[in-house]
Formats: structure tokens, sequence, C-alpha cells
């Protein structure tokens, strides 16, 4: 401290010791003040701040058979652990884990909107599974991460449900997930959704796309509508025709069109192989046509895909003419009917498509890979 002209510096200890000294004079000289005593009040739980653990439990009671239909016999200890347990030994001589996570996107904004939840759950393990699915792997295991603001039992365990179904499908087990309730986090009635899967592949048969050869055929495998793509676009055109949900497409509604879950393609294509030879597969989600075959197409390489091979599903054609949507922006936003592809040899297109059919599996020709020649390496006409 520096020393004011004319002054000295002080102890502070004694001229706090002072101070405090004038103060109780100064009190002394005064009437005593009594503090009001604040109300009582009640503790506070859980519950009041917005997070009903007793919602929770109903939930976890409720969908524990759902969960149980998902088990296979690699699970071990349950469901329950603090982690999801599952034994690769005698499965694989040189195991590849194939690991995938996704949403469904803005179709929870439409299917809050219909309130149909019940199979909402199955876009998400599709969404998963189908990634995983082309490496050549077989899904193992998924878990889920359920988050609102308000629990509502009802919304949770039809959600679930869907996720559970979807699993089944696959023939992988819900070994875990977690449901999170966080008031203030979103407004009332709104949900979010997180999928996580782990596959698995034979190192020497996992496919990836280093036999690819210019002349492969592209099969392409029907989706069930939309899937779980574009909703953000898809909502912009219902508001603009005005919402006819309950218009007639040939039999299916609109609504109904547009909620169809995702086509889990896992068990089919895994059969397929397991008797073919597969150079390359992708699953047409975000970016199309335009964007995803391309993927595992090797950068010498391009693709010449022929729209007219296939017919447009009528819920893309009403679209496309609600919208006013340019051919080109359909087939970088929507799959156009089209939800997984084939890459392989074109020896072999005539025996795959005999198992496609046996399968139950709509499918066309749509093009080729060609030598690659310029920047632009697809062609879409």
């Amino acid at each position: 401290m520096v020393p004011q002209p004319g002054g000295h510096v002080h102890d502070r200890a004694a001229a706090s010791m002072n101070a405090t000294a004038k103060i109780a004079v100064s009190r002394a000289r005064e009437p005593a003040v009594t503090t009001p005593t604040p109300p009582s009040t009640s503790g506070l739980t859980y519950r009041d701040a917005g997070v009903d653990i007793d919602a929770g439990n109903e939930v976890v009671e409720r969908i524990k058979p759902l969960v149980k239909r998902t088990m296979r016999p690699e699970v071990l200890g349950g469901v329950g652990l603090f982690g999801g347990l599952f034994d690769l030994s005698n499965r694989y001589r040189e195991p590849v884990l194939v690991s995938g996570t996704d949403g469904v996107g803005t179709k929870l904004i439409l299917a809050k909107q219909l309130n149909r939840h019940d199979s909402i759950g199955q876009d998400l393990v599709a969404m998963c599974v189908n990634d995983v699915l082309v490496q050549g792997a077989e899904p193992l295991f998924f878990l889920d991460y359920f988050a609102t603001g308000k629990l509502d039992v009802e919304t949770t365990v039809n959600v679930v449900a869907g996720i559970a179904r979807g699993c089944e499908i696959a023939g992988c087990a819900l070994i875990g997930g977690e449901t999170a309730e966080m008031p203030d986090m979103y407004p009332p009635g709104e949900y979010d959704l997180a999928g996580f899967t782990v596959g698995a592949v034979e190192k020497s048969k996992l496919v990836d796309s280093s036999k690819v050869r210019a002349g492969d055929v592209l099969i392409g495998i029907a989706s069930s509508g939309p899937h779980s793509n574009g909703y953000s676009l898809v909502r912009k055109i219902l508001q603009r025709a005005g919402n006819p949900l309950d218009l007639d497409l040939g039999g299916v509604t609109l609504a109904d069109a547009l909620m169809e879950p995702t086509r889990i393609y896992v068990k089919p294509v895994l059969e397929l192989l397991a008797k073919h030879d597969l150079h390359a597969m992708a699953h047409v989600t975000g970016g199309a046509l335009v964007e995803k075959i391309i993927r595992v197409v090797p950068k010498d390489f391009g693709l010449e895909i022929d729209t007219s091979s296939w017919p447009l599903p009528a819920v893309f054609d009403w679209l496309q003419r609600e919208g006013n949507v340019a051919r080109e922006e359909m087939w970088r936003t929507f799959n156009c009917g089209v939800g997984f592809v084939l890459v392989l040899a074109r020896d072999a297109v005539s025996a795959v498509s005999d198992d496609l059919r046996r399968l139950g599996l709509a499918h066309r020709e749509i093009g080729q890979v060609v030598a690659a020649s310029g920047a632009e390496r697809v062609r879409i006409g």
C-alpha cells in the first residue's frame, strides 16, 4: 500500500478492530431489530423439478417383454446391467466390428402431428442396421437414446415397441438404451431419438468395394417410401398443399405412404451374400441417388444411372408435382423408390435377380459402373 502525502500507513488488523468497535458502539445505541422468520416450505423432490422416476420405472416394466423378444444367445446377463454384454467367441475366426449410428430426422415432427409413434422406432433401427450391412456385417446388437422434456409413458412404450420390432426384423438384440427426461430442454410433447448398432463380419468376407470394375451392374432394391430422409422438404410441400394427409394414392393415404417405416434389408441381403459375390452395396439415404451410391465406388470409376428403368412411386410423384421439385433436386433428396443398391458383375445378375424374387424383394437394373471421365462421376438421366 502506497502512503499518502502527509500521512502514514495504518495497520490493517488494528484498523479493522477499531472499525468493529465503532460499529458495536453504534449498534448499542439503536433499538434491536428482529429479523422475520421465513415461512416454512416442504422439501423439493425430483418430481417437483419435472422428472418422474415412477413414470420411468413404469416404462421399463412395460418394455421388458418387448426387449426380451429381441434377445440372442450371445447376450450375457440379460438387460439391466451398466453395460450390455455380447459374446463373440466361437462365431468368427477374424471378426471385424462395424458400427453405425443415426436418427430419423424431422419425420418425428410428422409422427407427432399424426400421433403415430409405433413405427418411428423401426425407422431408427433401419437407418443404423442398413448402414452396417453395406460392409457385409450382420447387426449383432442395438442401443437407443430417447430424450424428452416430459415423459409420456404411452408414447415412450410405443416408440420402444417399434425399436424392438425393428430389431426382431434385423435379427439384432436390443441390448440397452437410455430414456432421458429433461425438463425445459424440449417443449411439451416433443422427443428426439438416436440409435447405435454394432455388427460383425469375417475379415475375409468384408465388402470393401475393392472388386468393383467398369461394367458392373447396379441393381436397385425397392424402398418402402421416403424412408427417413427428406422430411423437411416433405413437410414444406405438405404445408404448401394444405396438408391433404387423407389424399388417396392408389389405395393408400398420403399419411400412410409418408409414415411407412423404413425397409430393413438385413436378412435377405445376408442370404444373398452367403451365395453370391457382391462387389459393393449402398444404402440410399441423405444425398440419395446422387451422393450415396458413388461413396462405395473407387475414385477411378463413375456411375451411369437410368431413372427411366424403374417407375417413380406415387408418393414421390405427388411430392414432385405439388412441390414443383426439379428432377435433379428429387434425385439428391429422395431415394425415389430405390432403397438399397447392389453392385455386381454382369454375369451374376441373373442368379441374384432370381434370389431377390424368391426373397420377395422388388428390384430393377438401374445402371452401371463406368470409367471415370472428368470431375462429374455420376451421370443420371
